[in-house]
């Protein structure tokens, strides 16, 4: 399912659109009366200051957002909060935001609540909205996903777009409310016809996916497109991985470099790692491994743990940079520590053979095991060399066997060939000539040069 829309950046479209006044208003007007200037010898007192006349709530607002034309955002928060004060429903949501974000006051999220509630229980779909936010965040309130789906429904019904994607993340997530992929969809179209792109790109996911609509790449294509056209970069990327594997349109792998380029340059983590691959395999692209390794660097140093690996793999060959084994060691192990099985299991490799690390078969030992605890084959069979071996571990046949059964039982020739040896030896198992051939047979059949030569040796 698409990932949630992070809170910090949303807002709301109605404050959009009031502080866009803000650099058509012209300086606010003086205030106050000057006092007149005394006669040459006059001996009276200048008379006092006239007051200021009242403002109304709507004056208050209209000098507000004169004083955010200024920039001065404490100005502006303070006639806000006079025209929220007497009334004026938009300055109590404009102020609320204010709170939100600190901008003219100290950051103040139960403030920031306070306002938005105001607002909100007027009937304002911007200030719905943003409660619904804090709610869901827990900023400012007691997080509660049920109160969160509550006032993004308020504002979705009054055909708030960005209030109907956020309750579709909610069905679709199953949050505050009953999971349902159709409720889901079908307020992610309400939002994405009026041209919401996170509602697009969403609603495009869900016709790539067939959740909660009829599986349709072509749909998922023409919704992708719309947001992406729009600078969605999460659709730019979803439109280029749709032409890199030809899903809804005809492959085109140079389009799809073109769209990942774009999501890409916007940040995207995922659009950095796969234009990465489009250079290394020189798909869409003239093949550059120092291209490759600029992008998998980008989202790497993100976080992102295939790009970690494909790093390391690139410092380990010393392709696209200079050959260093420690740099490998280094970032196959920042994806190692995140569960990357590749990682962990080519982590394993420098330890068994000392490259970049101090040699040490134990760690070698704790990192195919974690690997192959999750099902690697290459570290389960790794993993039964070491018992095999008794390298980092007591020499074990019987784990051996085991280890090496379980990545056979994956199709892996180099395990398949170390059952049929044990079972030709006795190793940890009664000696068994049926199933030490059986074994050598689907060895030699997957590439075992070795098994190969034992089959020709005994015909």
């Amino acid at each position: 399912m698409p990932p949630l829309v992070s809170i910090v950046r949303r807002r709301s479209a109605i404050a959009s659109c009031l502080l866009g006044l803000w650099v058509l208003l012209g300086p606010a007007p003086g205030q106050g009366v000057a006092a007149p200037q005394l006669a040459a010898l006059s001996p009276r007192p200048a008379p006092p200051l006239a007051a200021d006349p009242p403002v109304t709530a709507e004056e208050a607002f209209a000098k507000g957002n004169e004083a955010a034309a200024r920039n001065d955002d404490a100005a502006a928060a303070s006639w806000y909060r006079k025209a929220a004060e007497l009334g004026q429903v938009d300055a109590a949501s404009l102020l609320g935001l204010a709170y939100a974000e600190g901008r003219g006051v100290p950051q103040d999220d139960a403030e920031a609540a306070r306002w938005f509630r105001k607002a909100a229980e007027q009937g304002n779909a911007d200030a719905q909205n943003n409660l619904g936010l804090l709610y869901e965040a827990g900023r400012g309130v007691v997080q509660d996903n049920a109160e969160a789906a509550r006032w993004y429904r308020k504002a979705a019904e009054q055909g708030y777009p960005i209030a109907q994607n956020n309750l579709g993340l909610m069905y679709a997530y199953g949050r505050g409310v009953r999971q349902d992929d159709s409720e889901a969809a079908s307020w992610y179209r309400k939002a994405a016809e009026q041209g919401d792109a996170a509602a697009q790109y969403s609603l495009g996911y869900m016709y790539a996916n067939g959740h909660g609509v009829p599986g349709d790449d072509g749909e998922a294509v023409a919704w992708y497109r719309r947001a992406a056209e729009q600078g969605n970069a999460a659709a730019q990327y979803a439109l280029g991985v749709m032409y890199a594997n030809g899903r809804g349109i005809v492959r085109d792998d140079a389009t799809a470099v073109a769209w990942c380029r774009k999501a890409a340059e916007q940040g995207n983590v995922d659009a950095q790692y796969n234009l990465g691959l489009l250079y290394l395999g020189g798909r869409g692209v003239a093949q550059d491994d120092v291209a490759a390794v600029a992008w998998f660097r980008q989202a790497a140093e993100k976080g992102h743990a295939d790009a970690q690996l494909n790093l390391g793999f690139m410092y380990d060959k010393g392709r696209g940079v200079g050959q260093h084994d420690a740099t490998a060691g280094r970032w196959y192990r920042a994806a190692a520590e995140q569960g990357n099985v590749n990682a962990q299991s080519n982590l394993a490799s420098l330890y068994e053979a000392g490259r970049g690390v101090t040699r040490d078969d134990a760690e070698a030992v704790r990192w195919w095991r974690s690997a192959a605890e999750q099902g690697y084959a290459d570290a389960e069979y790794c993993l039964g060399v070491m018992y095999d071996n008794g390298r980092g571990v007591a020499q074990d046949y019987g784990a051996a066997m085991a280890w090496y059964a379980a990545a056979a039982a994956q199709d892996d020739p180099e395990a398949q060939y170390e059952l049929g040896r044990h079972y030709n030896q006795g190793l940890g198992v009664p000696r068994d000539g049926r199933a030490a051939r059986l074994w050598m047979e689907k060895a030699a059949a997957g590439g075992n040069q070795m098994a190969r030569r034992w089959l020709s040796a005994v015909e």
